[in-house]
């Protein structure tokens, strides 16, 4: 059953995120409100080299007050292709790039107070070059094999939802598709 809105107050609007309030009618007649973060959304890519290592970037997460170790992504700009966003991420971010995109996914981060879709894709065979970060991220870029980090996931080591999440659809996209990628 749907919740009809009846009034929406933006209270917040920055860079990245919109915060709304919504006043709804429940299915019972009886009101509430909602709070609700908009985002843009964006696109993150599990890149693979054709020695089966995994490139992740390393970076401070203020949010969390720690380091994480997570899958390329970024915001997509108004209007743009998912695809074109996750092609420009992945060069900006580590300087690594790909020919062979596949799409695996697109999910809510976090339905119950966020509307970001997030699309997940898979990058084959990626090669070596520039990256070129924006001015206010500090990234350390890692390749790591497939299987180590599965184990990484395992033990806690990778708390970043949207990477477990790649990294899980990778192994089993991989793993059926019977890919020189030791993932089990």
């Amino acid at each position: 059953m749907e919740e009809k809105t009846l009034k929406s107050h933006k209270i917040y609007e920055g860079k990245i995120i919109s915060l709304r309030v919504d006043t709804v009618e429940l299915p019972d007649q009886k009101y509430s409100k909602r709070e609700v973060v908009e985002h843009s959304g964006a696109s993150a890519i599990i890149p693979i080299t054709t020695e089966g290592n995994v490139i992740l970037v390393k970076q401070y997460r203020k949010p969390v007050e720690s380091y994480l170790l997570e899958i390329p992504a970024g915001r997509l700009e108004q209007d743009e292709d998912p695809e074109i966003c996750a092609k420009r991420e992945l060069i900006e971010e580590t300087g690594y790039s790909s020919n062979c995109f596949e799409k695996l996914m697109t999910y809510y981060t976090s339905p119950g107070f966020s509307n970001e879709l997030i699309h997940i894709f898979l990058a084959y065979d990626v090669e070596e070059g520039k990256s070129n970060p924006d001015e206010d991220e500090y990234l350390e870029v890692l390749s790591i094999p497939f299987d180590d980090l599965l184990k990484k996931i395992h033990k806690g080591e990778i708390m970043d939802s949207k990477t477990i999440i790649a990294v899980m659809a990778a192994r089993q996209i991989l793993h059926l598709r019977n890919k020189q990628i030791n993932a089990e």
